[in-house]
């Protein structure tokens, strides 16, 4: 079984030389569901944090998709490697405030700056990653051919689905077992676990040639153009800004809710959330089968649909506690669907309205805009939904009123969503091959940033040669020897 999932020379030739990057995503994954996923959001409930630091603390990841461009400038100097493996080992420094903070409450109880803490070390953790990340999506496009790509992907969404979901379900033992502190201090040691064997995954990955980088320069002049000028790639760039506005708060805003007000255990909130996971599998399941006939445009009106129906739910529960537990169960379901199938529309549709020529550039600018809009919702519905702690400091609350009124403007959000989703245009016999961002599915409100890639992909035929050239230099030093002297 284990040679189907992670390949070797004699179960798969093509992907044997990058079997490690398959390593790499099940320990990565062990890190992001505690980092970045519902333990964080528990966690700064636990210590106090408002919504708006929580609203703070996830949307990081986004917020910092600047600092991907930008990082990418590196890569041409640097390679793929060195910049990969810069941006994450340093990361797994900033894993370590959160096991210390974990240790000493039981000690010295919960104070006023270990949720400060905690935020200013996700923003740390993902300001490191955002250099990283620049790296992986075309380190991956350089060394795997073309025509494996696609399993390739295939294998790292199934090791990231066992790993991601394992995670959970450790979680959720760790906190019905365990004091909730020691909980989160095993939680944090098990990420930062995760985060050093996928370092040292990488570090086994071959290493591309150096590629040849888009200018930001010609990116801040195009960028404007693209998002301004009237067309259906400026229609569309919109459409997705408003859908990552409406459901990029949800996740962590409920499960800070449903811990601060009705006060669900720590062990059923992660439980919950193995449930949003089946709901993205069975999703997707369904959904790759059909895209290519039916196209992408009937998804995208189905998953509106499902945002409508969960913040209705949201709605009644939030009035009267519609539905009990059976009802919060089918509502992270239900957002598991949703997301999952506006997520593998999106990078099914998006390469239909970009042309070839521009693509790289097209899809990037759709990506960095519709990440730092989307990571904006967050902070913005935080502030408003942020209420003082309470008197000992153990536990933040939530402007109930307020979250009720945001699950409103979802409803009215999707509706509206919905109409300008069925004016888009789509030709269904035409096929055009889908973006590939690996576990993006598993990750669906951190996929756009992984769009961003301003670097010219290998031509069609394969991946790029890695064997050095005769004179020690690859052919992309050599275009830029010549650019230099030309200059």
């Amino acid at each position: 079984m284990l040679h189907l999932i992670f390949p070797t020379k004699k179960s798969d030739p093509e992907l044997a030389p990058v079997r490690s990057g398959l390593v790499f995503g099940f320990f990565n994954a062990l890190t992001w569901q505690v980092g970045l996923g519902t333990p964080l959001v528990l966690f700064a409930q636990q210590l106090g944090a408002t919504p708006l630091q929580v609203g703070l603390a996830t949307s990081f990841v986004l917020l910092l998709t600047p600092i991907q461009i930008l990082s990418t400038a590196l890569l041409p100097r640097y390679g793929f490697k060195k910049v990969m493996l810069g941006g994450w080992g340093t990361r797994s420094l900033f894993l370590v405030v959160p096991i210390v903070l974990a240790a000493l409450v039981p000690y010295w109880g919960v104070l006023g700056w270990m949720a400060q803490a905690l935020v200013w070390s996700v923003f740390f953790f993902c300001l490191c990653r955002s250099v990283g990340a620049a790296a992986f999506n075309p380190w991956i496009y350089a060394i795997v051919p073309e025509r494996a790509r696609g399993r390739y992907f295939a294998n790292d969404q199934f090791v990231s689905s066992i790993a991601s979901v394992a995670t959970l379900l450790v979680c959720a033992g760790l906190f019905a077992l365990l004091p909730v502190f020691n909980a989160l201090l095993v939680q944090y040691a098990i990420a930062l676990t995760g985060s050093t064997l996928s370092f040292f995954a990488l570090k086994k990955l071959p290493d591309g040639p150096k590629p040849v980088a888009i200018s930001v320069a010609s990116v801040v002049r195009s960028t404007p153009r693209h998002i301004f000028a009237p067309g259906i790639f400026r229609t569309y760039l919109w459409i997705v800004v408003g859908y990552c506005v409406i459901s990029t708060p949800i996740p962590a805003f409920v499960a800070y809710y449903l811990k601060a007000v009705p006060k669900f255990s720590l062990w059923e909130i992660i439980g919950f959330e193995v449930v949003r996971y089946f709901g993205v599998f069975l999703s997707a399941s369904v959904i790759r089968g059909r895209i290519d006939r039916v196209g992408a445009k009937p998804f995208l009106l189905i998953s509106l649909a499902l945002y409508v129906v969960v913040g209705s739910f949201w709605w009644l529960f939030l009035r009267s506690g519609f539905g009990g537990t059976p009802g919060v169960i089918v509502a992270y379901f239900l957002l598991g669907m949703g997301v999952a199938g506006w997520t593998i529309a999106n990078l099914g549709y998006l390469p239909k309205i970009v042309p070839d020529g521009e693509r790289p550039l097209m899809v990037s600018i759709h990506g960095a805009v519709t990440s730092c809009l989307g990571g904006c919702a967050p902070i913005v519905w935080g502030w408003f939904l942020k209420t003082p702690a309470d008197e000992n400091g153990g536990g933040g609350e939530i402007d109930v009123a307020v979250f009720g009124w945001f699950f409103v403007s979802v409803i009215v959000s999707a509706l509206v969503l919905s109409w300008l989703v069925k004016k888009l245009p789509e030709n269904t016999e035409e096929k055009v091959e889908p973006l590939s961002i690996g576990s993006a599915v598993l990750r669906p409100f951190r996929a756009m940033s992984y769009l961003v890639s301003l670097i010219e992909q290998p031509k069609k035929g394969g991946a790029a040669q890695v064997d050095e050239p005769e004179n020690g230099k690859t052919d992309t030093e050599d275009r830029a020897d010549a650019e230099g002297r030309k200059r």
